[in-house]
């Protein structure tokens, strides 16, 4: 029969009490403190034996609607010292209202639940969970608890057994909790142990699959282990105990954030290195290895500054003029941040990254505009040396089977910048060579190569690194000297020599304040005026860039700290007190041209070297006819094809003598000589040839070249004038030296749009397309000649 209850409540969370379950309580949690206390107080006050509680599964901070009534049968210790009390469930009860009682304990008015006569079904499913729980508990090795599972023949006692059944879920316990059919309870039973006995099944069957696949792997590491443990032993016998995390490889791959084949290839170069001795040497070339591998910032990637006008703010103060180069790192960045807006990612293997040469004579500025376009792109810096390199190993490295193999430059300088996107700069690749250790330039070509560097494989690593998110940027003074095959992997961008007046602004803005600082001097101290530094770019530093003009900046300054007579003002008459007498003459004087072309046979022409654009002069002789010399003679260090186009104006010479009006009979007869002065510096280019026929043509004739003429071309046998290159930098060489006329190819005549607009304003450009135009505005009159000879 149902009996009304008056109980405390003590809640259980997550875990569920069934009926004859005998469990231990934690007492110093203060609700079960206070329940028992409770029931201890109604116990006492109505004369029973054993206290009782109501023990109520609480999920999820909810009560269930049924409970178990339960007899504490021990208030005491655990061995530990810790209070506890022990608590057997005893029946069902279904919990009702709240009511008032003794203690600090919430009570409740509790019905219990009336037992279910057993049935035949219940008896029969009790014999097949009996059979399915032993064959659970042998699985999971309880062969004590089978025979207690056994011996149980009470249906309902069997199924409120499973409470102690760890695999059942606390879901499932309230179910059993609020069966009161022990058929029910069973049937339940029976449905949930059979799934759990397939998964035991399908689990034992992938162990044993498992195991008979990693017999040799745990053996392998268990040997290790032992190895480790051996090793162990050895260094404290030795005194030495200290043990780095740095030592334990393995679990630093395995923490590194490394790509998947990377992270292989580490593993197995780990597992090589618990296999080897210590004495051996290949020990130490795997750790190098390594270490190597790991400090590779192979997942590592700074953010791109993507504020375009900041960006170019940064290089408009870094840097004056340089215009191309500007515009081109700009377009570069607008181009990533319209693919970072847009949600593009790597397409064929490529991300976003570039190739630019920047090609130009020595102190324009290439060098230290590498760092400039870093910082506005809010990257990393690296500067590759490639000066001098004549080992293909510099650039991919050795290999490891080599004693003191180390990766390539190009590996070294990612590991240095810290990040997989820096900014590299190759400084003077031109100045790389060849020889019997291999071809740099070969090397450079997959670095170079937007299409394939994302998977560069350096010769030590032997693991693919991906360099297409890397701005390479390389520097030459000469193109000429790359092969074609890597100039066609590089986006050319030519800075050309500095006008005058560019310079007084680099040096006004740059160079002084930098020199000041190094001089340990300041703007206060030392007033430098604009025209002394217009007057040292023009009289004592004529370059095309500014490196000579920042060494006599330097030398001035320095000049000053040394006399400690502050503050003070460098005015352009203190010049010659600081560097002495100036090195070359102003253009208001007379230039250097005038005094060279004041004889017949000698013109003025422009060509470009590594130092920038110059001015070339060309001198021509005939041999007095009684030495009986016949022939050509060249001298002056010229190449192969300079002196093929000296031949070509003497033949074109020779056979359009009559309609030129030149005495070209002589030239049977008489030896004729070509030298170009500056015999040190080596020559080759074809565009001399205008300036070779003007000498030669001004040798015949007797009339002089203008002295404010200069000229470039290659000529044809045909008479006719070709396109050359390099045409900004010539007339701004032409400039410089104060001349004032300048003749070029016709078909050069676009290239004009490079050249600074001052520049053009200062010179009259004829272009040409015939050499009898050339002779026509290059050699003075006749009739100038023959007064000047009476």
């Amino acid at each position: 029969m149902s009996e009304s209850l008056t109980l405390p409540v003590l809640p259980l969370d997550d875990e569920v009490v069934l009926p004859g379950m005998v469990v231990p309580l934690d007492l110093s949690d203060s609700e079960v403190r206070a329940a028992i206390d409770a029931a201890e107080s109604s116990s006492r006050a109505s004369g029973r034996n054993k206290p009782r509680v109501l023990l109520v599964p609480r999920i999820d901070g909810r009560y269930g609607a049924v409970g178990v009534q339960a007899v504490v049968e021990q208030v005491g210790r655990l061995p530990g010292g810790e209070p506890a009390a022990v608590v057997r469930g005893v029946d069902r009860v279904r919990v009702g209202t709240g009511t008032t009682g003794p203690g600090a304990a919430l009570w409740v008015e509790a019905i219990t639940v009336d037992p279910v006569p057993v049935t035949e079904r219940a008896q029969d499913l009790a014999k097949e969970y009996k059979a399915l729980a032993t064959t659970i508990l042998q699985k999971r090795g309880a062969w004590q608890v089978v025979d207690q599972v056994n011996q149980i023949d009470d249906p309902s006692v069997l199924a409120d057994s499973s409470g102690y059944t760890p695999w059942l879920t606390t879901a499932q316990k309230v179910e059993l909790l609020e069966a009161a059919d022990p058929a029910d309870r069973l049937a339940k039973l029976v449905e949930w142990s059979r799934e759990h006995l397939a998964e035991l099944d399908v689990a034992e069957t992938i162990r044993k699959d498992v195991q008979e696949g990693m017999e040799k792997q745990q053996r392998e590491f268990l040997l290790r282990q032992q190895l480790a443990a051996v090793r162990k032993e050895l260094k404290e016998l030795n005194g030495d105990t200290s043990e780095s995390e740095e030592e334990d490889y393995r679990a630093r791959v395995e923490a590194a954030d490394l790509p998947e084949k990377v992270r292989e290839a580490a593993l197995k170069e780990v597992d090589k290195l618990e296999r080897t001795s210590d004495q051996s040497p290949e020990t130490g070339w795997i750790r190098t290895w390594l270490d190597t591998v790991l400090d590779i910032p192979w997942n590592e990637r700074t953010e791109d500054n993507y504020d375009i006008t900041g960006a170019r703010a940064v290089l408009d103060a870094d840097h004056t003029g340089l215009d191309d180069v500007k515009d081109r790192i700009i377009e570069h960045l607008a181009v990533r941040k319209r693919r970072q807006d847009k949600g593009l990612g790597v397409v064929g293997g490529r991300r976003s990254g570039a190739v630019l040469a920047l090609a130009g004579p020595p102190g324009v500025g290439k060098t230290s505009l590498g760092e400039s376009v870093a910082r506005a792109m809010g990257r990393k810096f690296v500067r590759v040396a490639l000066g001098g390199v004549r080992d293909e190993a510099e650039i991919r490295g050795h290999r490891r089977t080599y004693v003191g193999a180390l990766p390539g430059r190009i590996v070294r300088a990612v590991r240095e910048a810290g990040s997989m996107n820096p900014v590299v700069l190759l400084d003077e690749v031109d100045k790389v060579g060849a020889d019997y250790r291999g071809d740099p330039t070969a090397a450079l070509l997959e670095v170079l190569d937007p299409a394939q560097n994302h998977t560069f494989r350096d010769h030590y690593l032997e693991v693919e690194l991906d360099l297409s998110d890397v701005l390479f940027l390389a520097t030459a003074n000469v193109l000429e000297a790359i092969p074609g095959p890597l100039l066609d992997r590089m986006e050319v961008v030519t800075l050309d020599g500095y006008t005058e007046d560019e310079k007084v602004a680099i040096a006004r803005d740059h160079l002084l304040p930098k020199q000041l600082e190094l001089a340990g001097l300041t703007a206060e101290e030392v007033k430098v005026e604009e025209p002394a530094l217009r007057r040292l770019a023009a009289e004592y530093t004529r370059e095309a860039g500014v490196r000579s003009l920042e060494r006599s900046v330097a030398r001035v300054l320095r000049k000053v700290a040394a006399k400690d007579e502050l503050p003070i003002t460098v005015g352009a008459d203190d010049l010659v007190g600081y560097l002495g007498r100036p090195r070359f003459v102003p253009e208001s004087s007379l230039p250097e041209s005038t005094q060279r072309t004041s004889v017949p046979g000698v013109a003025t022409g422009l060509a470009v070297t590594g130092a920038g654009g110059d001015v070339l002069y060309v001198e021509a002789s005939l041999a007095d006819p009684e030495t009986g010399e016949t022939g050509l003679t060249l001298t002056g260090q010229l190449g192969d094809v300079m002196k093929e186009s000296a031949r070509i104006a003497l033949s074109y010479l020779r056979s359009h003598g009559a309609e030129l009006e030149l005495p070209v009979t002589a030239l049977k007869d008489r030896s004729v000589h070509v030298h170009f002065p500056a015999g040190a510096v080596p020559k080759d280019g074809p565009s001399a040839g205008v300036t070779l026929t003007t000498a030669l043509a001004s040798l015949l004739s007797g009339r002089q070249v203008r002295s404010d003429v200069a000229m470039t071309g290659e000529i044809s046998l045909t008479g006719r004038v070709l396109p050359i290159g390099g045409v900004k930098q010539k007339l701004l060489a032409a400039h410089r030296a104060g001349i004032t006329t300048v003749l070029i190819p016709a078909r050069n005549e676009p290239d004009l749009d490079d050249v600074p607009e001052e520049v053009r304003d200062e010179l009259t450009i004829h272009p040409v397309s015939d050499v009898r135009e050339v002779l026509d505005i290059a050699l003075t009159p006749a009739k100038v000649v023959s007064t000047a000879a009476a």
